[in-house]
């Protein structure tokens, strides 16, 4: 069997400042570390479990933050940015997807670095009516592969929003309590990695019984995008598909998930244009 791993780090435990979040960061090799032993300990836990192969999509950032020699022989690493399909990159064939540092939606309270894909130009994300986390995005994204993700390690707060409002079946270990965007309580890691290990073995045993299945949504899909510039917008609406709804919004409808995927990535990439742009 073949597992699927996408890795964020504002989820991470013991994560709370941005200077764990950059590669010129004062505490980004801190965070390498952290990020690189929690992936070991999953990537061999579901080997342990019969996965014989597990696809790592490194997903913070420059997309860049395990170490590579850390990795064990079965595990293959999806590395940089940009790149097709973000975080979800090569999860394509996979039986089940795991996330890792997941962290809560835009304008969450009480959770560490609360962002929608890109803090510097998301404000608001909506598919089908539904304002969506990242945990969200990639799993709806998953779901329409057949993919089902079956265990989430992140903030505490996206475990007892998105993921069990949506996605009950779902394993959820809370790496962190938060008690402000930049302050929050983890556990030791080595009871980080006795959940972790406990988690998958549930899991696991949830996705064989079929309790376990791909998050859907309907097809075609509708998007609506709320930025935190009007110059994003400004930008997003030169896409003939795109239409503007006010000084900051746009939306747009695309055949499939994967379509609307693509160009809501686009639409990002975009804005971290424009702001280059105007900023230097």
């Amino acid at each position: 069997m073949r597992a699927f791993i996408s890795l964020d780090l504002e989820g991470l435990p013991y994560i709370v400042s941005r200077e764990h979040l950059f590669v010129k960061g004062a505490l980004y090799a801190e965070a390498r570390r952290i990020a690189t032993e929690i992936v070991k300990t999953l990537a061999r836990a579901l080997h342990e479990n019969g996965f014989d192969e597990v696809v790592v999509a490194d997903s913070h950032g420059p997309m860049v933050n395990v170490l590579p020699e850390e990795m064990p022989e079965y595990v293959e690493l999806v590395r940089g940015f940009p790149r097709p399909l973000s975080m979800v990159a090569f999860a394509k064939g996979s039986d089940a997807a795991l996330f890792l540092g997941y962290h809560a939606k835009a304008g969450t309270g009480y959770a560490t670095f609360d962002h929608t894909y890109s803090g510097a130009s998301v404000d608001r994300l909506e598919i089908n009516g539904v304002e969506v986390s990242e945990f969200l995005l990639n799993s709806y994204l998953l779901g329409s592969w057949g993919i089902p993700v079956i265990l989430v390690g992140g903030d505490r707060r996206l475990i007892e929003t998105d993921v069990r409002n949506h996605a009950p079946w779902v394993v959820g270990i809370p790496f962190k309590e938060a008690s402000s965007r930049y302050a929050a309580k983890s556990p030791s890691m080595a009871r980080v990695k006795g959940m972790l290990e406990a988690g998958v073995r549930e899991a696991v045993e949830r996705l064989k019984t079929g309790k376990a299945k791909p998050l859907v949504t309907e097809e075609p899909v509708h998007v609506i995008l709320r930025f935190l510039n009007s110059a994003f917008a400004d930008a997003a609406e030169l896409l003939p598909a795109v239409k503007r709804v006010d000084g900051k919004t746009v939306e747009f409808e695309a055949e499939k998930v994967e379509d609307a995927y693509r160009i809501f990535e686009l639409l990002t990439l975009a804005a971290a244009g424009v702001n280059a742009v105007v900023t230097r």
